[in-house]
This record gives C-alpha cells, structure tokens and sequence, in this order.
C-alpha cells in the first residue's frame, strides 16, 4: 500500500510542477504580447523616429518617453540659430508630472516643445543636422490649444522637460 501512495504523491508533485511551468510559460508568453502592445500603441501614437536624424547634438538629451502625447496652450513660440522652433506649453491639467524644477523656475512652469528644422540654421555647428530636411509641421499660432506628440526627453543642458523632436502638432 505504501508503493501506491508513494507512486500517487510523486504523481501529484510531478502534475503540480508541470501545471506551474505552463502557467509561468503562458504568463510570460502574455507579458511579451502586452510589451508588444504597447510598442505598437507608442508607434500608433504618431511618432516619427527619423526626425532624430535631425536633432542638433542628440546625446544632450536623455529620453523618458519616445513617443508622448501631451496638451495644452501655447504660451510662446521662437526661433534657435540650430533651426528648431521652440514652442512653451502651458500644459492642460493632470499633466504636471512631466515638468522639472528647472521648468517651473525658468520656463513659468511651461513645458518646452521643439520642432526641428523649422526655421533657417544660422549656427554653423546645427548645419549638418537640418541639410537637406525641411519640417513640414504646420506651426501653431500662440495661444492655440495644442496636441503635441514627439519623444518627451530631459534637456541634460538645462535640466527642463521637453518633447523634442516634435512629430505632430494638432490643433
């Protein structure tokens, strides 16, 4: 009698191990599916990778997010020698989480936006990034309520937030 209940456990621990290992398959296996989701409803998002081809000194920028999508109103819009359009966002609320120290201070709480390759690159450091590329992004006027997607990124530079490159501007 002891060799069957000795055969019935080990049969037990063996079904529970195999029953674990397909739940841990199928559980990872779900993971990498949302993963996969996410990626693509970042890339739905209207991000275009490309335009960092065209960033003036990229590796000042760390990047939080490669494709955000965020709200609010134009506080102000001008011109860089590197050619980019910077654009202060007052943000829509809920949205104050994605503004550093430095953006409240020196921006007025202002979120910056920059559209690359918007303007004419005086700065002959920034030449390379622009030549041969013109941003077609239709550009804001202030005081527009916006829907700005780009990559949100931290300015290494100036400390602030930024979405930067600037894929899409929506009014």
């Amino acid at each position: 009698m002891k060799r069957i209940e000795i055969f019935l456990l080990l049969l037990l621990v063996v079904t529970f191990v195999a029953c674990s290992e397909v739940r841990t398959d199928v559980k990872t296996k779900s993971n990498q599916k949302e993963q996969n989701t996410q990626r693509t409803d970042s890339s739905d998002a209207g991000c275009d990778p490309s335009l960092w081809d065209h960033v003036y000194d990229p590796s000042r920028l760390e990047i939080r997010d490669k494709c955000k999508v965020v709200t609010g109103v134009v506080e102000e819009l001008g011109e860089n020698e590197d050619g980019d359009t910077h654009l202060l966002l007052k943000l829509d609320p809920g949205q104050d989480d994605l503004l550093t120290k430095r953006n409240i201070k020196k921006k007025d709480g202002n979120l910056v936006a920059e559209v690359v390759c918007a303007n004419k690159v005086t700065d002959n450091k920034a030449k390379d990034a622009c030549k041969g590329f013109s941003n077609n992004i239709a550009l804001p006027a202030v005081g527009n309520h916006v829907r700005v997607t780009g990559s949100y990124v931290i300015d290494t530079h100036n400390d602030w937030a930024e979405i930067h490159p600037v894929s899409k501007i929506e009014k």
